[in-house]
């Protein structure tokens, strides 16, 4: 079986899209799978991180066009459009894009082409449609229309009927965290980290992760936020960032003088266990959201960007997370005394641990695999 996945990193992006596309190329390819990567070379891509893992990498240049979106024909039929909210993330018009992915499609000729990107929608499937046997999507907005044989949305509250109107009547319809494209650790270290939930008797480890771009530098606010209203005596705190990362020296600066002890590591490959040996996580409401509930952990919940404020009012509203705003940062109210009481950190961490339990990759590959044999 022959797999594509278009998808990208940059600064603006970030690294989560290309994140779960690995995890389940990496799924995929257990099964026998070739895998291969379609990315634009934006600044603060992956096309290095993803060769590393083994894959190969057709790397599209920016183009930047003066319009986002232009007009390119199918068949007879001329497709037109306004450009998506998130166009501006592609770095080329839809029309560029795909005649730039058209000799690689018609080099590999894939059964399966994986898209995960929010600046392509159905004029871009359309265009490639005879060059790929079947379509995955793997959306998060419900924003636009897709032309696929099957679309993940992962997101807690999200419903199939969302998607009524967005995508035909035969597709199959993934939705909601227990399709989560999560790396087999995760589900791995759960029972560890639930029962160390069930033991917890206060804050000694706080754990911080903002995602590997964080662009413009929250996690430097959070530790100049803890800095001027200091936890506990004995509290630890870990750092996570991505190696790339433009703030990291900074970040390692404001480190130095924490009035806690304060490690900055970059480019892990211990993610689950660091979540797992964690008391409580300050993070985004991205994708690794999705981690931390399938360990339990409980989160104070920062939203980064406007596509994770419904991941974070969601898991607020089944208390499986603390969702806080940018006024959190100035006041200094990030972390409460009432917070860290047992009670509430054993509440929240039960209610994320019923969000997922972290096996979504595994529904996820068999719905591939069943895809294909069922065409044949």
């Amino acid at each position: 079986m022959k797999i594509v996945f278009r998808t990208d990193a940059s600064l603006e992006i970030g690294t989560g899209h290309v994140m779960r596309c690995l995890t389940l190329a990496e799924a995929l390819s257990e099964h026998g799978a070739v895998c291969q990567f379609i990315c634009r070379t934006h600044q603060g891509n992956m096309v290095d991180l993803i060769r590393r893992k083994g894959y190969e990498v057709h790397a599209l240049p920016e183009i930047f066009p003066k319009e986002v979106e232009s007009y390119f024909v199918v068949g007879s039929e001329e497709m037109v459009g306004p450009g998506l909210v998130h166009s501006h993330w592609l770095g080329a018009s839809q029309a560029q894009d795909v005649a730039a992915c058209i000799p690689i499609l018609t080099s590999i000729q894939p059964h399966w082409m994986i898209v995960d990107h929010y600046a392509l929608d159905v004029k871009w499937e359309r265009a490639l449609g005879l060059y790929y046997r079947k379509l995955m999507v793997i959306d998060d907005l419900a924003d636009r229309v897709h032309n696929c044989d099957l679309l993940l949305d992962q997101n807690l509250g999200r419903l199939g009927v969302d998607y009524a109107e967005l995508v035909p009547a035969h597709a199959t319809k993934l939705i909601g965290p227990s399709y989560a494209l999560l790396r087999p650790e995760f589900s791995q270290w759960r029972p560890y980290s639930l029962q160390r939930r069930a033991e917890y008797s206060g804050l000694r480890h706080l754990l911080i992760t903002m995602g590997g771009v964080d662009k413009d530098n929250v996690t430097g606010q959070v530790l100049q936020t803890i800095a001027s209203k200091p936890l506990a005596n004995d509290v630890r705190i870990t750092v996570v960032m991505g190696a790339n990362a433009p703030w990291l020296d900074h970040v390692r600066s404001l480190a130095a003088v924490m009035p806690h002890p304060t490690e900055v590591v970059c480019g892990i490959s211990n993610m689950a266990q660091l979540m797992a040996d964690s008391d409580l996580v300050i993070g985004a409401a991205g994708a690794t959201a999705w981690e931390r509930c399938c360990l339990g952990v409980p989160t104070v919940m920062l939203v980064l960007a406007d596509n994770q404020r419904g991941i974070g009012q969601a898991l607020s509203a089944v208390r499986a997370a603390y969702l806080v705003d940018a006024t959190a940062l100035d006041s200094g109210l990030l972390i409460t005394q009432e917070l860290v009481e047992p009670r509430n950190i054993v509440g929240m961490s039960e209610a994320a641990a019923a969000v997922t339990d972290g096996l979504g990759v595994t529904r996820v590959v068999d719905s591939l695999i069943e895809g294909v044999r069922y065409e044949n």
